[in-house]
């Protein structure tokens, strides 16, 4: 199996990360998740920016973004990771509470590779969680030259 990828996690619900992050770990993807509270620091992480100034100049494997964020919301993130040609390629999965048409219309126009209404019952979001960190993180090949060479 290839390398697993890292993923970047846009949640502002700490028990929305908490679930997701226990999620994950059942496929032992949780060490490879970098977690941002808001919009601001998500862009800080992908542009290493600010605290993330040092960090490895690699794109995640896969952005799990919520859209009603702090700071700078969901929509605005994605329109940013699309519009730059060193971050359109990086897949996202916008995961949101919002079944909101005009939210769904508006992430699929700005690019979003899939939106997932997340399910209010725990084992069905646990469940949820699963199937896309094993999808995004493990099965999906990256586009070549997003991910380092190991």
């Amino acid at each position: 199996m290839s390398k697993l990828g890292r993923i970047l996690l846009v949640e502002d619900d700490p028990k929305d990360v908490e679930l997701t992050l226990t999620a994950l770990e059942e496929y032992n993807l949780a060490n490879e998740v970098v977690v941002a509270p808001d919009g601001a620091e998500a862009l800080d992480y992908l542009y290493c920016r600010g605290k993330y100034s040092d960090r490895a100049n690699d794109n995640p494997a896969v952005l799990l973004l919520d859209l009603k964020l702090p700071k700078v919301d969901g929509l605005e993130v994605l329109q940013q990771i699309k519009s730059d040609a060193q971050l359109r390629l990086i897949p996202v999965v916008v995961l949101t509470s919002s079944n909101q048409e005009k939210d769904m219309v508006a992430s699929y126009r700005l690019g979003v590779n899939a939106y997932v209404v997340k399910p209010v019952d725990f084992h069905e979001f646990v469940n949820a969680i699963k199937e896309l960190g094993v999808f995004w993180a493990i099965i999906n090949e990256p586009p070549p030259g997003s991910m380092p060479k190991n």
